[in-house]
């Protein structure tokens, strides 16, 4: 999936580096199956607990907010006790709160157990880039980078088979009971699984080298840079590289961030707008909502389910395209891409969107709009995935000098949980008003992302990170 080692990089040290950033990338799994698992449980919660269209949008979208609090703590404390310690509080987090999750007495329970697990989540989504952007040989970096994204496609797909698999052992109605308790409660439990794993490979991986240098201990980084980069000629040259870089730099600090523009450095701001456009085109909305959303529409609980792991299938070829080509024709083009695509697929959907009739409660979309909505949405989440859901990610862990990475990665990230709970909180209550009027917006800022990108997003392919500036 890498390819072969370019010269310079020691192709026996390749399968090495894979493994790390393969473990540090559990933490996306970990966002991406918290994303998707809450879409199979939505309708058990609404009907156990008999709530509104705005108190489930509510509960979905609560561990948001915990994950960008969880985001906005996480660089100070990788800075503080290192990565992988960072990693593994995360990881521990999500556990006690899968649990707690599974085991609610009341929607109000629920909602906290769910902020907890949004800290650990959002902890992991900026630990996760960050790690594998300093242990990563920058030949290889787009690629590995793209192991976060990876992982949460995967999470994603994975939580929405377990989803199905459970609501067939319980019969096809996921308030029926399964060994004790309903079967949207073991569809919130299972994530205690990932949650231990990330615990165990955390506790495996080495130490990022710009992590240990930053702390004096630089025998130590010498040794973690010779297992991912080979005992290369430079290998001195590569540490001290990273020394001078970090030597006259203190631990960055939110006001490090401030500059000229709204208070702000600029590349800042470029971070904080990937981000928000990441989550504005309405990715989200269609794995938190799309089970409910498909049997609005007329399609039955198991096969709208169905629908929800086909989707994430092709969450995950659009993946593998943006990993095979991120290095290759760089950040910028993909982006560019995505943005075209995605507005094309967005409009297309709200059209069909637009000749829903209401019977009742539910709305009902005539045989030719439910296809081409069907399809569009497809075609939207291909487009996303081979771009804006990779490449942000990648970004995100290299686009910031040294000196603010964490910080600016914290405060990125962030505003980007913040994006996803608007959007989430949001979408039953438009959906309620206008299906094809909520995918009219999403259409809207996806034109205005390309806009963006054409402007103010530089390439940052084959570049070292003390290179950024």
């Amino acid at each position: 999936m890498v390819g072969t080692a370019p010269s310079g990089t020691p192709k026996e040290n390749l399968g090495h580096v894979v493994f790390i950033t393969a473990a540090a990338a559990i933490g996306g799994f970990l966002f991406g199956y918290d994303s998707a698992v809450i879409n199979g449980a939505v309708t058990g919660i609404q009907k156990h607990f008999q709530v509104g269209p705005v108190q489930i949008g509510f509960v979905v979208a609560i561990a948001l907010l915990g994950s960008a609090l969880g985001a906005w703590i996480a660089g100070r404390i990788a800075d503080s006790w290192g990565r992988t310690r960072t990693m593994q509080v995360a990881a521990l987090l999500f556990a006690v709160s899968s649990i707690g999750q599974a085991l609610p007495f009341a929607i109000w329970d629920l909602a906290l157990w769910r902020v907890l697990a949004g800290v650990g989540i959002g902890m992991a989504s900026v630990i996760g880039p960050a790690y594998i952007a300093e242990v990563a040989p920058p030949a290889y970096r787009g690629r590995l980078g793209s192991f976060q994204q990876l992982a949460i496609v995967l999470g994603i797909a994975i939580s929405q088979l377990v989803n199905f698999a459970i609501a067939q052992l319980a019969g096809g109605d996921v308030n029926n009971r399964l060994l004790g308790l309903q079967a949207w409660q073991w569809m919130l439990g299972a994530c205690l699984v990932p949650a231990l794993l990330y615990l165990l490979f955390s506790t495996i991986i080495p130490e990022s080298p710009r992590f240990l240098v930053a702390v004096g201990k630089t025998e130590m980084a010498r040794r973690v840079l010779k297992e991912v980069e080979g005992d290369r000629a430079d290998l001195e040259d590569r540490l001290k590289e990273i020394q001078d870089s970090l030597r006259l730099e203190r631990r960055p600090r939110l006001s490090d961030l401030r500059g000229p523009s709204l208070g702000l450095l600029p590349i800042v701001w470029i971070g904080i707008l990937l981000s928000v456009f990441q989550q504005f085109v309405g990715i989200n909305v269609i794995f938190y909502y799309s089970a409910s959303l498909w049997q609005s529409v007329g399609i039955n609980q198991s096969d709208s389910l169905l629908i929800s792991f086909s989707t994430s299938i092709i969450n995950i070829v659009g993946t593998f395209i943006a990993i095979a080509l991120v290095d290759r024709i760089g950040r910028r083009p993909l982006l560019l891409i995505g943005s075209a695509g995605m507005a094309v697929a967005l409009g297309v959907a709200a059209w069909a969107f637009s000749a829903g009739v209401h019977v009742g409660e539910t709305v009902r979309l005539p045989s030719l709009q439910g296809t081409v909505a069907l399809v569009a949405a497809h075609v939207f989440v291909l487009f996303f995935a081979l771009s804006w859901g990779v490449v942000v990610w990648v970004l995100l862990g290299e686009m910031f000098p040294n000196r603010i990475r964490a910080a600016a990665l914290s405060v990125a990230a962030a505003a980007q949980w913040v994006a996803n709970w608007l959007i989430t909180v949001s979408f039953p209550s438009l959906a309620a008003w206008s299906l094809a009027g909520a995918y009219v917006g999403y259409s809207f800022f996806a034109v205005l992302s390309f806009v963006f990108v054409l402007f103010k997003v530089r390439e940052t392919k084959g570049r070292r990170l003390e290179e950024m500036g």
